[in-house]
């Protein structure tokens, strides 16, 4: 990228409001880093660049929320899991257009975005995963 962007999650939801899923990755020796930080957890660098990430992956793991915030009380029951991406990296997110009961480890998701902020907490734009 031209322009040079500060290594923060504020920049990352700057990117997801435009419907981008970027990452930090060390020009050093390689790391992905997400949530993106301004300097290697693994070689200590601060030699970063930001990437754009791939959209797809692997469900990890999930989980079932039945109680929640009251922010979230309307999506009930709902699943949050982690997705490792095609990139490599793994993000935490909501699986949505997709029953409970039929998500299963190993599915395929895709990641896509809800840009419209939120007048209450959390006050971001929001990716989700949703079935490939």
């Amino acid at each position: 990228m031209a322009e040079k962007y500060p290594f923060t999650i504020e920049q990352f939801y700057k990117f997801v409001s435009e419907r981008k899923l970027m990452a930090a990755k060390c020009k050093k020796c390689g790391t992905m880093l997400l949530p993106p930080r301004p300097m290697c957890t693994k070689c200590f660098s601060s030699d970063l660049e930001w990437v754009e990430l791939k959209n797809k992956g692997k469900l990890l793991t999930y989980t079932v929320i039945h109680v929640s915030s009251k922010q979230f009380e309307s999506l009930i029951p709902y699943a949050v899991g982690i997705v490792k991406l095609g990139d490599g990296p793994k993000l935490p997110g909501m699986i949505q257009d997709v029953e409970p009961e039929k998500i299963s480890v190993g599915m395929s998701l895709e990641v896509d975005f809800d840009t419209t902020i939120p007048s209450e907490w959390p006050t971001w734009p929001r990716y989700f995963f949703k079935p490939s």
